[in-house]
């Protein structure tokens, strides 16, 4: 899938985050970036629809599964113009942008990793997955104890620094509560990356991953 050429392009990208050494090397990213990473999307379908078939993968150049090498730097100080990873996104089909629930799939020189989740939801989607954890807390605590979960991913992004409005302090769950995103990643190395099997390797990991996606669908009201 991918070789010791993806990092070592990702290196100088970060050296040289221009649009005209971009634009001299163009060659090399379709080569050695895109292709295998829509090859990779592609060959994974087969896998994502054993998970589930509400989740789509789209080996698309442009508004599919691989998510474009532009940065947004219009609220940015930092203007240089390309992101310095490889992300993949296997979103639901009723998702309209990254902050559905999804799969993800993350390549840089300083970490590589898989996640799984929804990042920074919309307001009304996060009162709707806190409503739930209120609401059904067996249900969450259960997943919170899935060894599977709890052993090979953690817990990752922001969280307020005060309990959300209608919580009290002392609520069993509050530190999910204040959660802003319901993310889990785990690293991969890249000795992995490099496999032939990465699909297969994908699919066995984001599996573990079920309950909590399952969770989160349901407090959106959507299929898994």
């Amino acid at each position: 899938m991918y070789s010791k050429k993806t990092f070592d392009f990702l290196e100088q990208l970060k050296l040289n985050n221009n649009r005209e050494w971009f634009n001299d090397n163009k060659e090399i990213y379709e080569d050695i970036i895109r292709t295998p990473t829509l090859h990779l999307i592609e060959s994974f379908k087969p896998y994502l629809n054993s998970l589930t078939p509400q989740f789509v993968a789209i080996p698309k150049k442009i508004g599919g599964s691989m998510m474009r090498p532009y940065r947004d730097t219009r609220f940015s100080k930092d203007k240089t113009p390309y992101k310095t990873n490889v992300g993949v996104q296997f979103r639901h089909q009723l998702g309209k942008n990254v902050h559905a629930p999804g799969y993800y799939f993350h390549i840089s020189p300083d970490d590589c990793f898989i996640g799984a989740g929804i990042w920074h939801p919309e307001s009304k989607a996060l009162r709707n997955i806190r409503e739930l954890i209120d609401q059904a807390p067996g249900a969450w605590n259960k997943i919170k104890k899935n060894k599977f979960l709890s052993n090979d991913f953690e817990f990752v992004g922001s969280v307020l620094t005060n309990p959300p409005r209608g919580y009290p302090k002392d609520h069993p769950n509050i530190d999910d509560l204040k959660r802003k995103d319901f993310i889990v990643i785990k690293n991969v190395k890249r000795k992995e990356l490099y496999s032939k099997d990465l699909p297969q390797i994908l699919h066995k990991e984001y599996k573990k991953t079920e309950p909590l996606m399952r969770f989160l669908c349901e407090a959106q009201n959507l299929n898994f």
